[in-house]
């Protein structure tokens, strides 16, 4: 592998999460592709279960002065860190996935006589929300972030580009072009979207987090 060999983050990474790129001889460039900006929300019109599927749901959650009225119910979600962060801050988790596919799956074949909420963000995809619809699972949705891109022109051309989010490729293309990058994305449908803004080189982590994006990214080029 040449040391030459430059990654781009779209997000800033945790310093652990850095090293691993650092100790495998790649420069690194770091920048926030979007911002997430909690939303004023109401806590009516609540249902049994509670439905997640992103930590920023959570953390915007987090942040009512009435969370605590939410922490008697059960929880459906999407990841594992979103899953461990519920679980420290009190929630109890009863089912969660890598993807939200499988989560609506989960929902309306063992559990589709609940009633649920949905927190999302401005941005959440459909998958979710239509596949409860067809099977007829009671649920509201309310909203409780935004999604902003915060695109930037990139001078220096990497040769692999760390995507987290189909917003972060929207972003991206912004203000750069593809030429011959790598897009490394942490799950399909980020992936998906790399794919359908023309990426042609695209590598998908084995699970949809950080870290095996970016071991997927180290493993390419060793």
């Amino acid at each position: 592998m040449s040391a030459s060999v430059r990654i781009l983050s779209t997000k800033k990474l945790l310093p652990n999460q850095k090293q691993y790129l650092l100790n495998a001889g790649f420069l690194v460039v770091e920048a926030d592709f979007i911002t997430i900006k909690p939303l004023a929300f109401d806590l009516k019109n609540i249902n049994d279960k509670l439905i997640f599927s992103s930590q920023n749901g959570v953390e915007s959650i987090l942040q009512h002065p009435n969370v605590a009225e939410l922490k008697g119910k059960d929880v459906f979600c999407v990841g594992l860190k979103t899953k461990a962060l519920l679980e420290a801050s009190g929630f109890n988790v009863v089912a969660y996935t890598g993807y939200a596919e499988d989560l609506s799956e989960i929902i309306t074949l063992v559990y589709p006589h609940n009633t649920y909420t949905f927190f999302s963000g401005n941005l959440r995809r459909d998958t979710l929300p239509e596949t409860l619809k067809a099977a007829g699972v009671v649920f509201n949705e309310i909203t409780v972030y935004e999604t902003v891109l915060t695109p930037q022109k990139i001078d220096t051309k990497p040769d692999g580009i760390l995507f987290f989010s189909p917003s972060g490729v929207e972003s991206y293309l912004k203000q750069n072009k593809i030429t011959k990058e790598i897009a490394f994305c942490i799950g399909n449908t980020t992936a998906a979207a790399a794919q359908q803004s023309g990426f042609k080189n695209i590598v998908i982590a084995n699970s949809p987090t950080i870290e095996n994006t970016i071991i997927q990214c180290i493993n390419e080029y060793k």
